[in-house]
């Protein structure tokens, strides 16, 4: 299978429930190995779980229900004003009790981190160690099944990248064990910082902790991704609410790559100029960079610059994991004094380096896989010490192929054995 992007479009809002939904409304079938996983959790064993169709005024598509019958005792004792036993779970009772569930390793990890998120804010919001805190609402049975089968789906599309629409602001109060207070949540507000938000003008609770939670785990981008990508599944997620001429609807876009010519990473692309630095000394600084282990390529273009100054304009690409030692760098060798700097995507053909004799000499060959064809070219410094110019690189190139061909060959005639 190509590789997946998932765009989640929050036209009512984020839940757990709804992300849930909307996943498994696209992804029909995950729906029973996530209601069996949810087996394993140590819920009670009358808490029930299950999909249902459903339809509004504009849209078909599933909610995810979960039913528990303490949770109507927890009401009557919430309206009366009285504690009840099912109103606080421990953060650490939890995580104990999924650790020791027969649940699949990567669901229990990603299912203990969304929870470790919730407990961490929850922690300095009330100022307590998030290991002493204890959740009301949050540690109900129905947030442990929203955010276990999140964690089920989310393992079960290994390798799929995610993204999020701006989210709905929301308006007005939600009424909490801590009383009345504003949306989004707290909780769910420093969850989501560096999230984009949009005011739809649409009262009421759009963004819920436990759905924070979970595009905070996702460390789901911004947008849809910009590279070309082709729309194969939709899916909607119901949430509890109804809006007065809007779904409250999680809608899930599924996007396959085009399986197109070689891989694609990410790399960072860091960019600056230098007006002030002989280019004598410039050129020492860059070949310093370029032997940096965490930079892959540097570009030196003349430019002009303020007050007709002609000066180099740089750019470095690096890997993403190293960018911070590579600011370093730069500023270390160079007289800038600011960078700018991206994470982009790009698209590398699979290469390989091989080495053929040519008079006597060793010379490496970079070969790279086309389309159709296979390309061969002689590194120039090993060529040096040859003569014979475009003629030498020609033979270069050809003995590069014919020890690829023969060696294709020989791996042929081995499997054919």
């Amino acid at each position: 299978m190509s590789p997946l992007h998932i765009h989640l479009d929050t036209v009512g809002g984020v839940a757990g429930d709804m992300f849930i939904a909307a996943v498994c409304a696209a992804f029909p079938e995950l729906r029973a190995g996530m209601l069996a996983a949810l087996q394993h959790t140590g819920l009670p064993h009358d808490v029930q779980c299950w999909f249902a169709e459903h339809a509004d005024h504009a849209l078909t598509g599933l909610r995810f229900l979960v039913h528990d019958p303490h949770d109507e005792a927890h009401r009557q004792a919430h309206v009366r004003g009285l504690h009840h036993p099912h109103d606080e779970r421990a953060f650490a009772d939890i995580r104990a009790a999924l650790l020791a569930s027969g649940l699949e390793p990567e669901v229990k990890q990603r299912a203990v981190a969304i929870f470790s998120l919730l407990a961490e804010v929850e922690g300095e919001i009330h100022g307590v160690p998030a290991e002493q805190v204890s959740f009301h609402e949050l540690g109900g049975n129905d947030s442990i099944a929203d955010i276990v089968g999140a964690a089920y789906l989310i393992a079960g599309l290994p390798g799929a990248t995610w993204s999020v629409s701006p989210l709905p602001l929301g308006r007005g109060r939600v009424k909490t064990a801590h009383g009345m207070l504003p949306v989004p949540a707290p909780a769910a507000a420093r969850l989501l910082q560096g999230f984009d938000f949009v005011d739809d003008g649409v009262e009421g609770e759009r963004v819920t902790p436990t759905g924070a939670a979970i595009l905070k785990h996702l460390g789901a981008s911004r947008g849809v991704a910009r590279a070309p990508r082709r729309l194969t599944r939709t899916g909607h997620g119901f949430g509890t609410r109804t809006f007065p001429e809007l779904s409250n609807v999680l809608r899930a876009l599924v996007f396959e790559r085009p399986a197109l010519q070689g891989a694609d990473d990410s790399v960072a692309l860091i960019a600056f100029e230098v007006d002030d630095q002989s280019p004598e000394d410039l050129a020492i600084a860059l070949d310093h960079l370029r032997a940096h282990p965490g930079v892959l390529d540097v570009l030196q273009i003349p430019a002009f610059g303020k007050k007709g100054r002609m000066l180099a304009h740089l750019q470095i690409l690096a890997d993403p994991g190293a960018a911070e030692d590579v600011f370093e760098a730069c500023f270390d060798e160079t007289t800038t004094l600011g960078l700018r700097w991206q994470v982009v995507e790009r698209r590398v053909l699979a290469r390989r380096q091989k080495t053929v004799q040519l008079e006597g000499r060793s010379v490496r060959v970079k070969v790279a896989e086309r389309l159709d064809t296979r390309t061969a070219k002689a590194e120039s410094d090993d060529l040096l010490a040859l003569s014979g110019g475009r003629a030498v690189r020609e033979q270069a190139r050809r003995a590069a192929e014919d020890e690829g061909l023969r060696r294709a060959d020989e791996e042929g005639s081995r499997d054919d054995g």
